[in-house]
Protein backbone atom coordinates (compact mmCIF):
# COMPACT_ATOMS: atom_id res chain seq x y z
CA UNK A 1 0.00 0.00 0.00
CA UNK A 2 1.47 3.61 -0.78
CA UNK A 3 -1.00 5.03 2.13
CA UNK A 4 1.35 6.74 4.30
CA UNK A 5 4.66 6.72 1.85
CA UNK A 6 6.59 9.99 1.14
CA UNK A 7 7.33 10.21 -2.63
CA UNK A 8 9.43 12.70 -4.67
CA UNK A 9 9.40 13.44 -7.92
CA UNK A 10 12.21 15.46 -10.28
CA UNK A 11 9.70 18.87 -10.91
CA UNK A 12 9.19 21.48 -9.56
CA UNK A 13 5.22 22.10 -7.38
CA UNK A 14 4.10 24.26 -10.87
CA UNK A 15 5.13 21.36 -12.77
CA UNK A 16 3.77 18.26 -10.68
CA UNK A 17 0.46 19.55 -9.47
CA UNK A 18 -1.10 16.46 -11.10
CA UNK A 19 1.46 14.11 -9.41
CA UNK A 20 0.93 15.75 -5.65
CA UNK A 21 -2.99 15.16 -6.63
CA UNK A 22 -2.22 11.86 -7.09
CA UNK A 23 -0.11 11.08 -4.56
CA UNK A 24 -2.23 12.90 -2.09
CA UNK A 25 -5.66 11.48 -3.14
CA UNK A 26 -3.40 8.34 -2.53
CA UNK A 27 -3.14 9.38 0.93
CA UNK A 28 0.55 9.53 0.83
CA UNK A 29 3.12 12.49 1.52
CA UNK A 30 4.38 14.50 -2.42
CA UNK A 31 7.68 15.95 -2.33
CA UNK A 32 8.24 18.04 -5.16
CA UNK A 33 12.44 18.33 -6.42
CA UNK A 34 12.70 21.44 -9.07
CA UNK A 35 15.62 19.76 -10.66
CA UNK A 36 15.85 22.52 -13.85
CA UNK A 37 16.09 25.18 -14.95
CA UNK A 38 15.30 26.34 -18.97
CA UNK A 39 17.70 28.88 -20.52
CA UNK A 40 16.12 30.77 -23.41
CA UNK A 41 18.35 31.13 -26.36
CA UNK A 42 16.60 34.66 -26.77
CA UNK A 43 13.92 36.60 -28.88
CA UNK A 44 15.57 35.11 -32.01
CA UNK A 45 13.99 31.53 -31.78
CA UNK A 46 11.45 33.31 -33.11
CA UNK A 47 12.99 34.38 -36.25
CA UNK A 48 15.26 31.48 -36.36
CA UNK A 49 11.59 29.15 -36.28
CA UNK A 50 10.23 31.20 -39.03
CA UNK A 51 12.82 31.52 -40.97
CA UNK A 52 13.13 27.38 -41.42
CA UNK A 53 9.78 27.19 -41.78
CA UNK A 54 10.31 29.66 -45.10
CA UNK A 55 13.10 28.50 -46.32
CA UNK A 56 12.30 24.05 -45.36
CA UNK A 57 8.52 24.66 -46.17
CA UNK A 58 8.25 21.58 -44.19
CA UNK A 59 5.29 19.29 -44.12
CA UNK A 60 4.92 18.57 -40.29
CA UNK A 61 6.13 20.26 -37.09
CA UNK A 62 6.62 17.82 -34.12
CA UNK A 63 6.40 19.41 -30.32
CA UNK A 64 8.24 16.95 -27.86
CA UNK A 65 7.31 19.35 -24.50
CA UNK A 66 4.41 21.55 -23.07
CA UNK A 67 7.65 23.69 -22.36
CA UNK A 68 8.81 24.04 -25.71
CA UNK A 69 5.30 24.99 -26.87
CA UNK A 70 4.94 27.69 -24.12
CA UNK A 71 8.22 29.29 -24.33
CA UNK A 72 8.05 29.29 -28.35
CA UNK A 73 4.70 31.18 -28.39
CA UNK A 74 5.29 33.44 -25.18
CA UNK A 75 8.81 34.75 -26.78
CA UNK A 76 6.61 35.24 -30.52
CA UNK A 77 4.35 37.23 -28.14
CA UNK A 78 6.79 39.46 -26.28
CA UNK A 79 7.96 40.30 -30.26
CA UNK A 80 4.68 40.73 -31.66
CA UNK A 81 5.05 38.17 -34.19
CA UNK A 82 2.58 35.81 -32.36
CA UNK A 83 0.09 35.74 -35.18
CA UNK A 84 2.88 34.91 -37.54
CA UNK A 85 4.43 32.21 -35.79
CA UNK A 86 0.57 30.49 -35.07
CA UNK A 87 0.07 30.63 -38.96
CA UNK A 88 3.36 29.29 -39.78
CA UNK A 89 2.94 26.27 -36.94
CA UNK A 90 -0.62 25.80 -38.33
CA UNK A 91 0.50 25.64 -42.48
CA UNK A 92 2.04 22.06 -40.87
CA UNK A 93 0.66 19.03 -39.67
CA UNK A 94 1.03 19.16 -36.19
CA UNK A 95 1.77 16.56 -34.04
CA UNK A 96 2.32 16.15 -29.75
CA UNK A 97 4.26 14.03 -28.25
CA UNK A 98 1.42 13.22 -25.63
CA UNK A 99 -1.35 15.12 -23.96
CA UNK A 100 0.20 17.72 -21.93
CA UNK A 101 1.85 19.30 -25.05
CA UNK A 102 -1.18 18.74 -27.18
CA UNK A 103 -3.13 20.75 -24.28
CA UNK A 104 -0.36 23.50 -24.34
CA UNK A 105 -0.78 23.55 -28.29
CA UNK A 106 -4.66 23.88 -28.60
CA UNK A 107 -4.68 26.25 -25.68
CA UNK A 108 -2.69 28.49 -28.59
CA UNK A 109 -4.93 27.64 -31.26
CA UNK A 110 -3.17 25.06 -32.73
CA UNK A 111 -5.01 22.11 -34.13
CA UNK A 112 -2.91 18.86 -33.50
CA UNK A 113 -3.60 16.21 -35.71
CA UNK A 114 -1.54 13.16 -34.29
CA UNK A 115 -0.48 11.97 -30.91
CA UNK A 116 1.24 8.97 -30.52
CA UNK A 117 -0.49 5.73 -28.49
CA UNK A 118 3.22 5.28 -26.46
CA UNK A 119 3.69 9.48 -25.68
CA UNK A 120 7.76 9.41 -26.46
CA UNK A 121 10.35 9.29 -29.41
CA UNK A 122 9.50 6.09 -30.51
CA UNK A 123 5.77 6.32 -30.79
CA UNK A 124 6.25 9.64 -32.82
CA UNK A 125 8.48 7.26 -34.78
CA UNK A 126 5.29 5.43 -34.99
CA UNK A 127 2.92 7.36 -36.06
CA UNK A 128 5.40 8.55 -39.32
CA UNK A 129 5.30 4.98 -40.08
CA UNK A 130 2.07 4.93 -40.13
CA UNK A 131 1.82 8.00 -42.15
CA UNK A 132 4.22 6.63 -45.05
CA UNK A 133 6.12 9.96 -44.67
CA UNK A 134 8.83 8.69 -46.63
CA UNK A 135 10.71 12.28 -48.28
CA UNK A 136 8.85 14.06 -46.23
CA UNK A 137 10.19 17.23 -44.28
CA UNK A 138 9.70 17.98 -40.71
CA UNK A 139 10.71 20.57 -38.28
CA UNK A 140 11.24 19.84 -34.13
CA UNK A 141 11.65 22.79 -32.08
CA UNK A 142 12.93 21.27 -28.62
CA UNK A 143 15.63 21.45 -25.94
CA UNK A 144 19.49 22.34 -26.82
CA UNK A 145 20.24 19.12 -24.02
CA UNK A 146 17.76 16.62 -26.31
CA UNK A 147 19.45 13.26 -27.24
CA UNK A 148 19.94 13.01 -31.31
CA UNK A 149 17.38 9.78 -31.12
CA UNK A 150 14.64 11.02 -32.35
CA UNK A 151 16.04 12.91 -35.23
CA UNK A 152 17.61 9.58 -35.97
CA UNK A 153 14.90 7.86 -35.78
CA UNK A 154 13.45 9.65 -38.26
CA UNK A 155 16.05 10.22 -40.82
CA UNK A 156 15.63 6.54 -40.86
CA UNK A 157 12.34 6.11 -41.68
CA UNK A 158 13.29 8.74 -44.38
CA UNK A 159 12.07 12.21 -43.16
CA UNK A 160 13.95 15.15 -43.59
CA UNK A 161 14.54 16.88 -40.49
CA UNK A 162 15.44 20.44 -38.77
CA UNK A 163 15.42 20.31 -35.18
CA UNK A 164 15.14 24.16 -34.28
CA UNK A 165 16.85 24.51 -30.36
CA UNK A 166 14.94 26.61 -28.24
CA UNK A 167 16.39 26.99 -24.82
CA UNK A 168 19.08 24.64 -22.73
CA UNK A 169 19.00 23.36 -19.12
CA UNK A 170 20.55 23.94 -16.27
CA UNK A 171 20.31 22.47 -12.41
CA UNK A 172 18.15 24.41 -10.11
CA UNK A 173 20.21 27.02 -8.52
CA UNK A 174 17.86 27.60 -4.87
CA UNK A 175 18.25 24.23 -3.66
CA UNK A 176 16.96 25.37 -0.36
CA UNK A 177 13.33 23.71 -1.57
CA UNK A 178 15.25 20.68 -1.01
CA UNK A 179 16.11 20.96 2.69
CA UNK A 180 13.07 18.56 3.89
CA UNK A 181 14.04 16.28 0.93
CA UNK A 182 17.92 16.00 2.37
CA UNK A 183 16.53 15.58 5.78
CA UNK A 184 14.32 12.72 4.75
CA UNK A 185 16.55 11.19 2.21
CA UNK A 186 19.53 11.01 4.85
CA UNK A 187 17.08 9.35 7.40
CA UNK A 188 16.39 6.88 4.84
CA UNK A 189 12.30 8.12 5.15
CA UNK A 190 11.77 8.66 1.36
CA UNK A 191 10.17 5.50 -0.18
CA UNK A 192 10.35 6.71 -4.08
CA UNK A 193 11.55 8.70 -6.66
CA UNK A 194 9.90 9.46 -10.13
CA UNK A 195 12.71 10.99 -12.20
CA UNK A 196 11.04 12.63 -15.13
CA UNK A 197 13.38 13.61 -17.93
CA UNK A 198 17.43 12.54 -18.36
CA UNK A 199 18.39 16.33 -17.11
CA UNK A 200 16.68 15.88 -13.95
CA UNK A 201 18.61 13.21 -13.36
CA UNK A 202 21.71 14.73 -14.13
CA UNK A 203 20.66 17.87 -11.96
CA UNK A 204 19.53 15.41 -9.28
CA UNK A 205 23.38 13.89 -9.03
CA UNK A 206 24.46 17.24 -9.03
CA UNK A 207 22.60 19.21 -6.53
CA UNK A 208 22.56 15.85 -4.02
CA UNK A 209 26.47 15.23 -4.74
CA UNK A 210 27.15 18.93 -3.27
CA UNK A 211 26.27 17.37 0.49
CA UNK A 212 27.14 14.13 0.16
CA UNK A 213 29.68 11.53 -1.22
CA UNK A 214 28.56 9.14 -4.41
CA UNK A 215 28.95 5.82 -2.77
CA UNK A 216 26.43 7.54 0.37
CA UNK A 217 24.09 8.87 -1.95
CA UNK A 218 23.32 5.06 -3.85
CA UNK A 219 23.71 3.89 -0.76
CA UNK A 220 20.59 5.73 -0.04
CA UNK A 221 19.09 5.46 -3.02
CA UNK A 222 19.05 1.68 -3.23
CA UNK A 223 16.23 2.16 0.08
CA UNK A 224 13.84 3.75 -2.03
CA UNK A 225 11.82 2.51 -4.79
CA UNK A 226 13.26 4.19 -7.96
CA UNK A 227 11.07 5.02 -11.04
CA UNK A 228 11.88 6.53 -14.09
CA UNK A 229 9.35 8.20 -16.52
CA UNK A 230 10.61 6.14 -20.03
CA UNK A 231 13.69 4.53 -20.94
CA UNK A 232 15.81 7.73 -22.03
CA UNK A 233 15.75 8.61 -18.03
CA UNK A 234 16.15 4.85 -17.09
CA UNK A 235 19.26 4.35 -19.34
CA UNK A 236 20.67 8.00 -17.01
CA UNK A 237 19.86 6.98 -14.32
CA UNK A 238 21.88 2.97 -14.98
CA UNK A 239 24.68 5.52 -15.48
CA UNK A 240 24.57 6.89 -11.84
CA UNK A 241 24.59 2.70 -11.17
CA UNK A 242 20.87 2.85 -9.95
CA UNK A 243 18.96 0.41 -11.14
CA UNK A 244 15.37 2.04 -12.14
CA UNK A 245 12.11 0.93 -12.49
CA UNK A 246 10.38 2.39 -16.04
CA UNK A 247 7.03 3.09 -16.10
CA UNK A 248 4.90 1.26 -19.09
CA UNK A 249 3.19 4.55 -19.82
CA UNK A 250 5.27 7.52 -19.84
CA UNK A 251 3.67 9.99 -18.41
CA UNK A 252 3.06 11.33 -14.80
CA UNK A 253 -0.07 9.14 -14.37
CA UNK A 254 1.71 6.25 -15.58
CA UNK A 255 4.75 6.63 -13.27
CA UNK A 256 2.41 7.09 -10.58
CA UNK A 257 0.94 3.73 -11.12
CA UNK A 258 3.57 2.24 -11.45
CA UNK A 259 5.05 3.35 -8.28
CA UNK A 260 2.00 2.46 -6.30
CA UNK A 261 2.48 -0.82 -7.30
CA UNK A 262 5.81 -0.98 -6.39
CA UNK A 263 3.86 -0.75 -2.61
CA UNK A 264 1.45 -3.59 -3.45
Amino acid sequence: MITGKTIAITRSKEDSEEFIQLITNANAKPISLPTIELVSKGEKIVDEFLHSIKEEDPDFSVFMSSKAVKLLFDTARKVSKYEKLQLAVANTVVIAVGPKTKAALEAEGIRVAHMPNRFSSVGVGEVFTRLNAEGKKVIIPRSGASTPFLAQLLEKIGLLVKEIYLYDVCSFRDTSQWNEFRELFANNKVDGIVFTSASSVNAFFDIMLMDADKETLLQNLRMSKIVAIGPFTADELKKFGTEPIVSGVHTVPGAFETIKNCFC
